[in-house]
């Protein structure tokens, strides 16, 4: 018998992509259910639609989505039909957040960690909606 050798793909042990690959989205239902249980980050309307960013951002780990592609739903803020539609229209999403004085990335992160707690989440929201009040002179 001749000896027969195992060759270990370069991905066997890693959890990361081959180079080149994008990661798949990872769907998370019961977070984009909670999501939907919040107010608007904005404006404070309850039923609010789960909102994914699809900008990228290097320091919180945020990779790009490519064009007809969602993020991974841990990418999600609650935004009313109205501010979501506004998202949408946006030519520069960046832009549009920082016009809201909101940081998209660090509150989704923030509303990912607290999914499912409630009075957690409302804290979160509720200082980002007083931010933007406070831009706005009110």
């Amino acid at each position: 018998m001749t000896g027969q050798r195992i060759i270990r793909p370069d991905t066997a042990f890693s959890i990361s992509p081959v180079k080149g690959r994008k990661r798949p989205r990872v769907h998370d239902h019961a977070h984009l259910a909670f999501i939907r249980t919040l107010k608007c980050c904005i404006c404070g309307k309850p039923g609010p639609d789960p909102a994914h960013i699809r900008s990228a951002n290097a320091l919180y780990g945020k990779p790009q989505a490519g064009m007809g592609e969602k993020a991974s739903d841990k990418w999600t803020v609650p935004l009313c039909r109205e501010h979501h539609d506004e998202q949408h229209k946006a030519g520069n999403e960046l832009l549009w957040w920082a016009s809201k004085r909101i940081d998209p990335f660090g509150l989704a992160l923030a509303l990912h960690h607290s999914s499912g707690d409630d009075e957690v989440a409302e804290g979160i929201l509720q200082s980002h909606i007083n931010k933007q009040g406070q831009s706005n002179g009110t």
